[in-house]
């Protein structure tokens, strides 16, 4: 198999991996796709400025702020004014938000491990299990 058809190969079967995980959501019927991903970008980032989020999710300022509006009356974020500047608001999970994010993972796991389990013999989980260095390679993980 030449580079060309590998990557079409791997991209294809990654993107069937990565729907069949976001279909895992319990919450797929109360969130978008953009406020799961500024869910995750807060998780990951401890706490940001709406303007920081709508870059990191590519929608415009305004969006970002009907989207936290939503996210907060949830209960799913916070908003804590700057010490230093009090034109500046801090986003970050409540505490509700981060059980969110936990069952969001685990149920995402527990998808894949029943995957891995029902689909793969022993030698192809050791053959997966190895290739994922390499992967992490492609993705540039830190």
């Amino acid at each position: 198999m030449n580079s060309s058809e590998l990557s079409s190969s791997l991209r294809a079967v990654v993107s069937a991996l990565h729907k069949g995980l976001r279909k895992q959501l319990y919450s797929v019927d109360t969130y978008s796709m953009t406020e799961l991903e500024t869910i995750k970008h807060i998780a990951k980032n401890t706490s940001l400025l709406p303007s920081e989020l709508a870059v990191l999710t590519r929608i415009k300022t305004q969006s970002m702020s009907q989207i936290l509006n939503k996210l907060e009356k949830q209960d799913v974020i916070k908003r804590t004014t700057s010490t230093e500047d009090k034109r500046k608001v801090y986003i970050s999970l409540t505490d509700s938000g981060v059980k969110f994010v936990e069952q969001v993972r685990y149920d995402r796991d527990e998808w894949l491990k029943e995957l891995i389990e029902e689909s793969l013999t022993e030698d192809e989980k050791k053959i997966l299990a190895e290739a994922l260095p390499v992967l992490h390679k492609l993705i540039k993980i830190k």
